[in-house]
């Protein structure tokens, strides 16, 4: 059985840190926990927990206060996790499991990060990390912000998942993080191009992002699912902009990186349903539904795009050709995915509505043959 250390940084995170220690009892075999100032009872939880806990004077820097407390860690691996994390009890069980048969081949472990959740609770978004990594290989993390942890050689895709359950609000500290940067004349990678530009967009600085998409894609140095995304968010910029020429090119400029994937094709039904052209939206949203994902992907993954999301616009779509009973047959469809949409709900009482009424105008019609 492997032995783990795991690693945080923290700052006044009293309300989360519970929970997310309690979720690895069993699994972790030390914790370490960097604070990078709380003014709260973070600390105290910590020690309590078992932790050994350690003092980082915050620079701005995430990479560095994450390498510090790698630099602390005396186990075979090294797990990392923020407080705002949780393991829930199944992927408790996965994880233990795990320990026991993972072999010691493998430098790094990757797992499913889910972001998200519908109101079904069933995961949105989720994206794999390099989540579990051998101590002697020395990986480190890089970037200020939007840091990346840096690893070679072989890897294991597991099924164990990291669910996040963020509960504080959205600030602007990492833009401000970017833009004291910049001022300050720094020269930033291909990636902290493409996460200052998502950053920018967040807050709504859209033509600014559109620039720094740009400049990132101009670099021809991107991992490919970044340049995949830069380009779907450029695509949304440009049309929060108003310009729905360079939207349109933006999309398709996806076709450069990889092959047609869900959210592309379901982007591409909806531009094609905004200009009544249903038949062709029609083989884009199935072309959503459709088309296989690969679960190993590193990237980001939004299941909505390729489940309810599409449905329910075949339902538009079928509905607007008058072809009812398809229409119905896709909003069901996409009230399996997720069956307490207001929308979804009010169509399935619309189209059984519109069907009574057709089926019986061919009652009448049967009678008078």
């Amino acid at each position: 059985m492997i032995t783990i250390s795991l690693c945080m940084i923290v700052r006044d995170e009293e309300h989360n840190l519970p929970n997310c220690l309690a979720s690895v009892q069993g699994i972790a075999d030390e914790i370490v926990i960097v604070d990078t100032g709380s003014v709260d009872r973070t600390k105290e939880i910590a020690k309590d927990a078992g932790a050994a806990v350690y003092d980082f004077v915050w620079t701005d820097n995430f990479s560095a206060a994450r390498n510090y407390s790698f630099s602390k860690a005396t186990q075979e691996y090294i797990l990392w996790l923020d407080a705002d994390d949780l393991i829930l009890e199944e992927d408790r069980k996965r994880f233990k499991q795990l320990k026991t048969t993972l072999s010691p081949q493998f430098n790094t472990v990757t797992m499913p990060y889910n972001l998200a959740f519908d109101n079904e609770g069933q995961v949105v978004f989720t994206l794999r990390r390099n989540r579990l990594v051998r101590r002697d290989c020395g990986f480190e993390w890089i970037g200020h912000v939007h840091e990346y942890l840096a690893v070679w050689g072989t890897f294991y895709c597991s099924g164990v998942c990291i669910t996040h359950g963020k509960t504080k609000p959205h600030t602007d500290r990492n833009l401000r993080i970017y833009r004291k940067l910049a001022s300050e004349g720094a020269v930033f990678s291909p990636r902290d191009l493409y996460y200052y530009a998502n950053e920018l967009r967040d807050h709504g600085f859209y033509g600014e992002a559109c620039r720094h998409y740009e400049q990132f894609l101009h670099t021809g140095q991107g991992w490919a699912h970044d340049n995949y995304q830069a380009c779907l968010k450029l695509a949304d910029c440009y049309e929060r902009l108003g310009n729905e020429e360079r939207a349109f090119r933006s999309l398709c400029r996806t076709l450069q990186y990889d092959k047609p994937q869900a959210e592309f094709c379901y982007r591409m039904g909806l531009h094609l349903f905004a200009k009544q052209r249903y038949d062709q939206a029609i083989y884009w949203y199935k072309q959503a539904i459709y088309l296989p994902e690969s679960a190993e992907s590193m990237g980001l993954r939004n299941t909505a795009v390729s489940t309810w999301m599409p449905h329910l616009q075949l339902a538009l779509c079928y509905d607007r050709k008058g072809d009812y009973r398809k229409g119905n047959y896709h909003n069901e469809l996409a009230l399996h995915y997720n069956p307490s949409h207001p929308s979804m709900l009010y169509n399935r009482n619309y189209f059984k509505s519109v069907l009574g009424a057709q089926n019986a105008e061919f009652n009448r019609e049967k009678k008078n043959l």
